[in-house]
């Protein structure tokens, strides 16, 4: 039987039982929405994502919904203190599109990088992290900078042991260790540079969602064309997506590019 949003809605309701939640629903938007009664943070989720996600995954996509959720809103419900967990502070990269403040309509400090992506900065939780506002920086009277510097300097620290897979010709690396910071690694230049000194061709990186991170030694035409449906299949499968669209690494420069079919990329000059 076809799964609807009312369905979907009661299934919802019944796993994200809480007495000190509310829980509401907008059958014009679809959006099912679960927050904490005194402050009213909490988190909105969109009914025809989780109905796909149940298509393919059926009850396990919902087991990671509701782990997820209430994971976040037990961590709204806290307060973290910067100092003295200085180890446990990454950048994330988000799209452009992601929103500069949090539900609860804190501003969340974060650093420009390409034209499609975007630095913020989170504190590690263990099962999850928190991304860092303003009003965090302001009590710990912090700095933008210094948050950047331990960030950066963190996920240096990180084990990139990448997975080599050749194609037609084409060497691609991937990097999907799980520990939430796969795509940060991208901010690692060491890392970059190192690759792009063991490329033969034309060095491509992609973070097409959080958990992977890809480079591809562009070596013919049809490299391109594989990057390119790879890119997209892991940003529409990727449950925090970033961007579809690969980057000519060059110069200590992420350019991002369009790939036409059968044809080397293009510069994206928006």
């Amino acid at each position: 039987m076809k799964m609807t949003s009312i369905k979907m809605k009661k299934i919802l309701e019944e796993r994200l039982q809480h007495t000190e939640w509310n829980i509401s629903f907008n059958r014009d938007k679809d959006i099912f929405r679960v927050e904490w009664k005194e402050t009213r943070k909490g988190i909105s989720i969109t009914i025809p994502n989780v109905i796909a996600k149940y298509e393919q995954m059926g009850d396990a996509a919902l087991s990671d919904l509701e782990y997820h959720v209430r994971e976040a809103l037990k961590i709204m419900n806290e307060v973290h203190d910067l100092t003295g967990k200085e180890k446990n502070i990454f950048p994330v990269i988000r799209s452009t599109s992601f929103p500069k403040k949090s539900k609860a309509g804190e501003w969340l400090i974060y650093s420009d990088h390409t034209a499609e992506t975007r630095i913020y900065y989170a504190l590690d939780l263990g099962n999850t992290y928190q991304l860092i506002d303003q009003a965090m920086l302001t009590k710990e009277g912090w700095t933008l900078e210094r948050i950047r510097e331990i960030s950066i300097f963190n996920v240096r620290s990180l084990k990139s042991e990448p997975k080599k897979d050749t194609v037609a010709g084409n060497d691609f690396y991937f990097m999907a260790s799980q520990d939430g910071y796969d795509a940060s690694r991208i901010l690692n230049e060491s890392l970059l540079e190192e690759m792009k000194a063991n490329s033969t061709g034309e060095l491509a990186v992609a973070v097409p969602h959080q958990d992977v991170l890809i480079f591809a030694d562009i070596q013919n035409n049809t490299g391109y064309d594989i990057l390119a449906q790879m890119t997209m299949k892991f940003f529409a499968e990727g449950r925090v997506p970033i961007t579809s669209l690969p980057f000519i690494y060059d110069d200590k420069k992420l350019e991002p590019v369009f790939i036409l079919a059968k044809n080397k990329p293009t510069n994206d000059k928006k």
